[in-house]
């Protein structure tokens, strides 16, 4: 089934098309070379366009809201500088939430099944999810990465880069973004740092496990936010996420 996913002008008042789009690293640090093997960049036309992660040597996570339609993309697995050292793979589907709206950014998450399997080596390798849905502790330590911009007005980074980040309590997180949160599908986070364009879709990792996805972002503001960083809840979709890898459901949306 060929789904048609046009991203509207119509969005919520926080956010533009280019900000949750594209939505890279604020007051990070580059990675060392490799340590986040489970990192990969989602391209098109052999540019940067979404961040993603792998989670099996067939799959792929990222954000819902990376896919449009006549816009395929190629995964590049292996990469810190994506100028050189790493290899790219073809998507064979996409199978994207059933339940994802464009408007409000509910369900922001999609697999891509690649065609072919990632071999793992040093520098690529999977990352674990959470295997049963909890909330994350409000202040715990957590951490993004990507290629994105790391200014609002900035330029994305060939290199990986990371910063650490804090879960924020998600009542206050709803006070914040008001009926935009979702609080049993969605994450908060915050601190001296973040994500901006070209990040979306990465892993919000905590004690080692991918447990969100990156979302979106206060609009036109990612230097200094006064609203916190949206990222999609994994562990709210796992019985979804499992029916895929195991390759149970075949009733789900999947572009071929």
């Amino acid at each position: 089934m060929i789904i048609s996913l046009l991203l509207l002008g119509t969005l919520l008042p926080y956010l533009t098309l280019t900000e949750y789009v594209n939505v890279g690293i604020i007051n990070g640090t580059e990675a060392k070379p490799h340590s986040r093997p489970y990192m990969v960049s989602l391209q098109h036309k052999e540019k940067h366009i979404c961040g993603g992660f792998l989670v099996s040597k067939d799959f792929v996570m990222t954000a819902a809201h990376c896919f449009t339609e006549r816009q395929y993309l190629t995964v590049m697995v292996g990469a810190h500088d994506l100028n050189s050292g790493s290899s790219r793979m073809a998507v064979k589907f996409y199978h994207i939430h059933p339940g994802y709206d464009s408007k409000t950014l509910q369900n922001d998450i999609m697999l891509l099944q690649l065609n072919g399997t990632a071999k793992q080596s040093k520098m690529i390798q999977w990352i674990s999810i959470p295997k049963k849905d909890k909330d994350i502790k409000a202040s715990s330590k957590c951490s993004v990465a990507g290629w994105g911009k790391q200014s609002t007005n900035g330029i994305p980074s060939n290199r990986l880069m990371e910063v650490d980040v804090t879960i924020i309590d998600k009542k206050a997180c709803q006070k914040y973004w008001k009926k935009y949160y979702y609080p049993t599908k969605m994450l908060c986070a915050g601190g001296h740092g973040g994500f901006c364009q070209g990040d979306s879709g990465g892993p919000l990792v905590c004690d080692k496990t991918a447990v969100g996805v990156v979302s979106f972002n206060e609009n036109g503001n990612c230097d200094s936010p006064t609203l916190p960083n949206v990222y999609t809840k994994i562990s709210m979709f796992l019985t979804w996420i499992n029916a895929i890898l195991g390759g149970v459901n075949q009733e789900l949306n999947i572009i071929d």
